[in-house]
């Protein structure tokens, strides 16, 4: 499970908790420009836009969980168990793997836009990378204007606008959205008494407007809470409020427990504004930054930096 968020402050924040059971050795990567993206089908590309992102290199190759390029474009893959579908090659489309699918947007788009306009003509493939398994995916892509979610289904790949700017995991987008509604009434303000006449009821508390927000940590309910708070926050120190945001619907270890002695927790959250990565740990949750002009962005080999933890 995931929540992945985007906000704009001045310059575009794009971001996300990772909620997992375990970690796959990732950490802050960064792709500069000349670097060869050898893709399964696409062939390879050995010019383009510079990323900096959370991931695993594999056989040359960055796995990306999220990343963002150095125009500020942001993508993240989040868990879609149940729904995914990817299809097998087509002709007449360009045929890309969902493990590539982060470094192939952000390599060759400068916004969501242009994002929306590639993707119309990709299909997602039944395509693995070496042994790792193929995971059911779907995601998140946003500039500072634009926000969409692109998930693969068994008719194609769909893509949708997102105005509310968050994406969790299951049902499908269409269903999350429509599911809002029946939070209608909630407020940041305290409520007007809308009962009945002559009960004498009232506040007795502060913050009462938001009575009925989903407390628990279902993705549906994630959903919800993730907006109400991205949609409802005041806005001083933008990365540090992206993480106040994040952490109203991280999960502690201890509480998703899928069977006796594993959780699933939120093992990251990370935020980024194309050139600064920051990020914060599950054991150490001091935000840590790297920054992409760290690295020669006209090299050819990527620049791996371990998470940092406790």
């Amino acid at each position: 499970m995931c929540t992945a968020v985007s906000l704009t402050h001045g310059k575009h924040y794009f971001g996300r908790n990772l909620d997992l059971e375990g970690s796959f050795g990732e950490g802050v990567v960064v792709v500069p420009r000349n670097m060869p993206l050898r893709f399964v089908r696409e062939g390879t590309l050995n010019r383009h836009y510079a990323m900096i992102g959370i991931a695993i290199v594999h056989e040359g190759f960055p796995l990306c969980f999220d990343a963002v390029n150095e125009y500020g474009l942001g993508m993240a893959g989040l868990n879609f168990p149940k729904n995914a579908t990817y299809l097998s090659d087509m002709g007449g489309m360009k045929n890309v793997a969902p493990f590539e699918i982060i470094p192939y947007v952000l390599s060759r788009c400068k916004t969501a836009q242009e994002a929306r306009e590639l993707l119309a003509n990709v299909n997602l493939v039944q395509a693995a990378c070496g042994g790792l398994p193929l995971t059911p995916l779907h995601w998140m892509i946003a500039d500072g204007d634009l926000s969409l979610v692109a998930e693969p289904m068994a008719d194609g790949l769909k893509v949708y606008e997102d105005p509310v700017k968050v994406l969790t995991n299951n049902p499908p987008f269409p269903v999350q959205l429509h599911k809002l509604s029946d939070y209608l009434s909630l407020t940041p303000y305290e409520p007007e008494p809308r009962f009945g006449e002559g009960i004498g009821m009232e506040n007795y508390s502060r913050g009462m407007g938001p009575i009925g927000l989903p407390g628990d940590w279902s993705s549906s309910s994630r959903f919800v809470r993730a907006a109400f708070v991205r949609h409802t926050a005041v806005i001083r120190d933008p990365v540090a409020d992206f993480f106040s945001i994040l952490r109203s619907v991280a999960v502690p270890r201890g509480c998703m427990r899928l069977k006796e002695g594993v959780y699933e927790e939120t093992l990251y959250s990370s935020c980024s504004d194309g050139a600064t990565y920051w990020y914060a740990t599950a054991s150490d949750p001091d935000i840590r930054s790297v920054s992409m002009n760290e690295t020669d962005l006209e090299g050819t080999m990527p620049a791996f930096y371990p998470l940092e933890r406790a």
